[in-house]
């Protein structure tokens, strides 16, 4: 038990490094006060310009990947390994830490930003092929809506579903999935009462079905 609760606090902790607001510490400004007011690589994109927002999105990315593919493995020193612990479990458990740790950092007055790079990050490190799924159905939804918000919730649930389709006897892969899942679509709950309200920000550069007069 001490391993799993030590690694799940450094999964967290290394979760609450996020990219915007670390390096918008360097220029002095707070993202969270700009834009949506969230602290993710795409209001970065927005408000920073995009070599900021470039950034942003590869340290998310990278603190996902190594929560799920350096951590679970690593032996700590006064830790060592738990021969009882599942590493699958221990695995899942440290990915989904590394995603809490991004939306409700510590040292940010737990303020951070919506965890769809971070998520990237853990699928990129968990299993590459299922990057398919996450990223492609990004896209697609993104390219006939033009809302962010929609494509990184459904992106999730395509994730789940095609993991329930290829590995649907990995419990503990599949238990991740649903609830990163619950967690995208809670924390874009925004996003939805702004889309049903009309006001949600829509990349129309991207939206293939715009309307002419936009």
């Amino acid at each position: 038990m001490l391993e799993l609760g030590v690694k799940l606090v450094m999964a967290y902790l290394l979760g609450t490094a996020l990219g915007s607001l670390i390096l918008g510490m360097f220029r002095g400004v707070d993202i969270r006060s700009m834009g949506s007011g969230n602290a993710g690589a795409t209001n970065a994109l927005r408000t920073q310009g995009k070599l900021f927002g470039l950034v942003v999105l590869l340290i998310d990315i990278v603190k996902g990947v190594l929560a799920v593919w350096w951590l679970p493995a690593a032996v700590l020193p006064g830790i060592g390994t738990d021969p009882d612990l599942s590493r699958a479990w221990l695995t899942m458990a440290c990915g989904f830490a590394v995603i809490v740790g991004h939306v409700y950092p510590v040292w940010f007055d737990f303020r951070g930003g919506k965890g769809a790079a971070t998520v990237v990050g853990v699928v990129a490190g968990l299993e590459l092929r299922l990057m398919v799924p996450l990223l492609l159905s990004w896209c697609v939804v993104l390219l006939l809506s033009g809302f962010v918000g929609l494509a990184t919730m459904l992106s999730t649930v395509a994730l789940l579903v095609a993991v329930y389709i290829l590995e649907p006897n990995n419990v503990p892969l599949l238990t991740f999935c649903a609830a990163v899942s619950a967690f995208v679509i809670y924390t874009h709950r925004s996003n939805i009462a702004r889309m049903r309200a009309g006001k949600e920000h829509r990349a129309r550069r991207l939206w293939l079905f715009r309307s002419r007069a936009a």
